[in-house]
């Protein structure tokens, strides 16, 4: 295809694009925190159907199947499965788990899921048929760690030297790498999921989280996922740009949401409670915790998570709980190590802690706009907890009261609303029963959220520097209902990128060509309406479009 030696803002301004187009991954809401004002329907609470609360006391049928050794070639599972040892998922496969399957994880034997590069979970449950990861212990012998969890690895990029590492937890062989140069990788499709008292410890003190991510790419799809009583995180992403929607932590013993090693990710809808009596007596429980890596280095890409419209519960509910003596909590929000993660439009409640921006790094972040907090609202704090300063040795102890006397109001944030003007219809239910996190219709947070940020929109240009020429293009299967593979002959080895545009012009997915051997991209678009889209191939000086159809 000849190449069109025009420039970029022409090419898209004649499309109808900004240059900065609205992200079509976001949902906009007029309401701040998870959930909406009730309808007084079960539609407007979208754990309504699938999630359970009350998971110590569930009656789960006995296992009528038993997996104990790896998965090597496409498998389906259904049925009530008994998980033995550490099963990978390897070989490129594709494990496909059908709605209403339950796996109950053996204590005895360690019972873990993981899925290795290059291969997919497909676990798509449905409302009335969630698939269920659970302890096979019975009922009043459950407890956190009772299995291990599941684990995805993908091949997107991170921020460990080399750019590929071995997950946490678990003795490294070539099963337990994460890490590439693919940031759209597919990793699969998890639905209407629950996992249940994972988090065992597979060595001493080194434990894995109820739900992992370790390098997994924006093609992979995650929605509808309560994770409850893990023995470790609920949720920790290890590099990657996957991203999520409703999501519940539920009773978990460490934190809630722990973003690792250049984790770039969007998640909206998230709930997180915690039990009083549950904390890390190791280390410490956070709400939020976020570093850059380890050491806090500069190392990119860098951790840039981006987190809107969560409802969070620490251990002191309304404040009325009173704390046991020896418990570990810490913060709602511990970022620290250069984390540039951000955080909109959400409601913070029950943590005798609030923010924490540890280190002279962090702080640099936030004056350079690129760790963003705005548009918060964090109730219920006493006088000088919700924000910390002077708090601690990540790097330096730079955040003073000024600082965030700097940013706080200015970005929307605020402190001063009661729990009664927030108003929830029953957010502080006893652990075990089903909580209501939706909103009164009186409550201050129903109005004033806020989807401006340049970080609510795609960036078409950034990170392009040259033209690229490209030969021998070619886009199948066309139409498509599944995955759709871009082939092309990149004759001037330049970095570009690709995006994929609805007919309104919104652009609804970017992809980063970085390498100048990479001759294929392949893209999920299963979840994309029938209709035609376009892909656009863009240079800093050289664009053209091709268009593809869905058809399912």
């Amino acid at each position: 295809m000849k190449k069109k030696n025009i420039y970029l803002a022409s090419f898209v301004l004649s499309l109808g694009i900004n240059l900065h187009a609205q992200d079509a991954f976001w949902t906009p809401t007029t309401y701040k925190g998870a959930f909406p004002v009730t309808d007084n329907t079960a539609a407007s609470d979208w754990t309504s159907g699938w999630s359970n609360f009350d998971a110590e006391n569930t009656d789960y049928p006995a296992t009528t199947t038993t997996v104990s050794t790896d998965i090597t070639t496409s498998t389906t599972w259904s049925g009530v499965i008994l998980l033995q040892n550490k099963i990978y998922v390897t070989n490129s496969a594709t494990l496909t788990i059908l709605p209403g399957t339950i796996i109950r994880g053996d204590k005895a034997t360690q019972g873990s899921l993981l899925v290795t590069r290059g291969s997919k979970l497909n676990a798509i449950g449905t409302i009335a048929s969630p698939i269920i990861f659970t302890s096979n212990e019975a009922i009043g012998n459950r407890s956190e760690g009772d299995w291990g969890g599941i684990v995805l690895l993908g091949l997107a990029r991170n921020n460990q030297p080399g750019g590929v590492a071995n997950i946490e937890g678990i003795v490294p062989t070539n099963n337990t790498e994460y890490g590439g140069s693919l940031d759209n990788d597919n990793s699969g499709t998890l639905k209407y999921v629950r996992i249940e008292f994972a988090g065992i410890a597979l060595e001493p003190n080194k434990e894995i989280n109820g739900l992992t991510f370790g390098s997994v790419g924006s093609a992979t799809t995650i929605d509808f996922i309560q994770v409850s009583h893990s023995g470790d995180d609920s949720f920790e992403w290890f590099g990657g740009t996957v991203n999520c929607k409703h999501l519940i932590a539920y009773r978990g013993l460490d934190d809630d949401f722990d973003t690792d090693f250049g984790f770039r990710g969007k998640i909206q809808f998230a709930l997180a409670i915690r039990d009083k009596d549950v904390s890390d007596a190791i280390g410490d429980s956070n709400c939020f915790e976020s570093d850059n890596d380890a050491a806090g280095s500069a190392g990119q890409p860098k951790t840039a998570a981006i987190f809107s419209n969560v409802t969070l519960v620490g251990p002191k509910g309304n404040g009325s709980i009173v704390l046991p003596v020896g418990e570990k909590f810490e913060k709602a929000f511990r970022l620290r190590r250069n984390t540039a993660v951000s955080c909109f439009n959400s409601l913070v409640v029950g943590w005798e802690k609030g923010l924490s921006i540890e280190g002279t790094s962090v702080v640099n972040n936030v004056n350079a706009d690129t760790l963003v907090f705005s548009n918060n609202v964090l109730t219920g704090f006493t006088n000088n907890t919700n924000t910390v300063y002077n708090a601690g040795t990540s790097g330096g102890a730079a955040s003073t009261s000024s600082f965030y006397t700097s940013f706080w109001g200015a970005d929307g944030n605020d402190s001063t609303q009661s729990i009664s003007q927030v108003s929830w219809v029953n957010l502080f239910a006893p652990l075990g029963t089903t909580p209501d996190a939706r909103l009164t219709s009186g409550s201050s947070a129903a109005s004033g959220a806020s989807f401006t940020h340049p970080k609510f929109f795609v960036d078409i240009t950034g990170g392009i520097e040259e033209s690229i020429e490209l030969n021998n293009i070619s886009i199948y299967p066309n139409p498509a209902n599944e995955n759709l593979v871009v082939a092309f002959d990149n004759q001037s080895g330049s970095a570009f990128k690709l995006l994929v545009s609805d007919r309104v012009g919104r652009i609804i997915q970017t992809i980063d060509v970085q390498d100048e051997d990479q001759n294929f991209v392949t893209m999920n678009v299963s979840s994309l309406a029938n209709g035609m889209y376009s892909i656009l191939f863009v240079g800093q000086n050289s664009s053209f479009t091709k268009s593809f159809i869905v058809a399912k």
